[in-house]
């Protein structure tokens, strides 16, 4: 079963060794509704977003306003493969109700190994040497290079710039997954903790999926 969780930022365990590790919130989410592909309907709380559309799935659903964004999650994870279980069978056939049930994180107190995927800081557009860490030239008054990119193509063969050339433009804001290691989970404030770092800014949103239970 996937998850929503939110990154709160890194930190390190106190001992010996001492680890890095991350801090990610699991978001409080509802099951709404079930697809025959082996995914499920979310809602959960995010700003204050609201329109006649939300309200439409809040009314179907009996959900609070606080609960304005949807999503689909997958329900048969790698876990399940292992011959764990999720706790998710009963739920799924309660959220084909009109009413909206609590999602069961259950599954996280025996998790080992998870996925999360995030989304890497966003830097817009960028020069090669921030992009790329190129050298650059020479910083002298008169040089006229200082951070240009230099030459960027061939003369008489191929009389173009080839595909994959590295030159300036669209940097960050790219998908990560990582696989890390469950140091711990705070069942009462519902915080994970994972050995080591995963993408994003302090505050991204992404998803978790459990790969190896039976802690």
């Amino acid at each position: 079963m996937e998850f929503l969780v939110e990154k709160i930022g890194m930190s390190r365990t106190i001992g010996s060794p001492s680890i890095p590790v991350t801090l990610l919130k699991i978001i409080n989410a509802k099951v709404c509704d079930t697809q025959e592909n082996g995914k499920v309907i979310v809602a959960y709380p995010r700003g204050k977003a609201h329109n006649k559309s939300i309200a439409g799935q809040q009314k179907k659903y009996s959900l609070s306003k606080e609960f304005n964004r949807f999503v689909t999650l997958r329900v048969n994870g790698e876990a399940q493969q292992d011959g764990q279980t999720d706790g998710q069978a009963e739920s799924n056939k309660e959220a084909n109700k009109s009413k909206a049930i609590d999602l069961d994180m259950s599954v996280l107190e025996s998790a080992v190994r998870v996925k999360a995927t995030f989304y890497t800081k966003g830097r817009g557009f960028s020069g090669v040497m921030r992009r790329w860490n190129f050298q650059g030239g020479p910083a002298a008054h008169g040089s006229r290079f200082h951070r240009r990119v230099g030459s960027i193509g061939n003369r008489e063969w191929p009389g173009r710039v080839q595909k994959g050339k590295k030159m300036a433009g669209h940097y960050g804001n790219e998908k990560v997954t990582v696989q890390a290691e469950v140091v711990s989970f705070d069942k009462d404030n519902s915080i994970l903790v994972l050995k080591g770092s995963v993408a994003g800014y302090n505050g991204a949103q992404g998803k978790i999926s459990v790969i190896r239970g039976g802690k």
